[in-house]
């Protein structure tokens, strides 16, 4: 009888180690092994990682899944770490998904609503007191950008300049990269810029501490329409757990608590799903442009 609880006891060790060493991972989602969900800086950092929270603890409650957020250092910090493995959902830009797409098999779910559109624009700002009346007077002036991955901050603008005529690498006398569309609205308010790229209408996301920033600051040029930016998945995302997590981010979308957050975050009305096929409209303004995503991902 000894002898028989000795092989038994013997077994389950056996058998323990083996399930350690297959599945020593705890299960996604859970304490041990929370699911990462990382938003782009393009707003204020702070303000975006207070409502990232929010979100996160909303699908918590409806799902049970443990859900940690955090803000990239850039926009491509963001896309590096889903390729990465580091962080599995990702509230990317138009650009940036489109890259990591390409580059890594990122998949999205929901596309985001504002204005009632699941498109926007592009815009260049000024100061209305700089005397530039048109693109042309650009030529030899100091011109803020948002990021080299922010499709409305850079991408889309410098297309629109190239086709006005105006070569964004050599005709400004100093180019500088902001880091937000917040700061370059807020450094072309200052006077330290010219000229700036943003979304259509960034400057409302500055007004409560600049009140008078629609008077000072002018629209000079908008872009054609882009687009919107979305909610990502990494390639292979259990797909049950993806189904819940946008199930409850939908009906979050519809909540007072939820339409707050998602405002705070990035002026979001409200969230559609979305296939890949959403971006081929974009990817062939792009290849028109001579940018090439296929040679970007490599």
């Amino acid at each position: 009888m000894r002898k028989q609880w000795l092989l038994l006891f013997t077994f389950g060790i056996i058998l323990a180690l083996a399930l350690a060493g297959c599945g020593g991972q705890a299960k996604l989602g859970t304490k041990d092994n929370p699911i990462v969900m990382s938003f782009v800086p393009s707003g204020d950092t702070q303000e975006i990682i207070a409502s990232g929270d929010k979100l996160a603890q909303m699908i918590q409650d409806r799902t049970g899944l443990v859900i940690d957020a955090n803000v990239g250092t850039d926009y491509a910090a963001v896309r590096e770490a889903m390729g990465a493995g580091k962080a599995h959902i990702g509230w990317l830009n138009t650009f940036n998904y489109v890259l990591a797409h390409e580059k890594y098999g990122v998949e999205v779910a929901l596309v985001t609503v504002r204005y009632g559109s699941t498109s926007y624009k592009g815009q260049i700002i000024v100061r209305a007191d700089s005397g530039i009346q048109s693109l042309q007077d650009l030529k030899g002036k100091v011109m803020c950008w948002v990021d080299p991955n922010s499709t409305s901050g850079y991408i889309v603008p410098r297309i629109m300049l190239k086709a006005n005529g105006i070569d964004p690498d050599k005709d400004f006398a100093k180019t500088i990269e902001a880091g937000s569309h917040n700061n370059v609205v807020t450094q072309v308010y200052n006077g330290e810029c010219d000229a700036g790229a943003t979304y259509v209408d960034a400057r409302s996301s500055v007004e409560k501490d600049i009140p008078d920033v629609k008077e000072k600051v002018v629209v000079l040029a908008t872009t054609s329409e882009i687009p919107n930016d979305n909610v990502s998945f990494i390639k292979d995302f259990p797909k049950d757990t993806r189904d819940k997590i946008v199930n409850a981010l939908l009906d979050i979308a519809k909540t007072e608590e939820g339409k707050q957050a998602l405002n705070e975050l990035y002026s979001i009305e409200g969230l559609e799903p979305a296939d890949d096929s959403f971006y081929d409209a974009f990817r062939a303004e792009l290849s028109k442009a001579g940018i090439n995503i296929e040679e970007l991902a490599k």
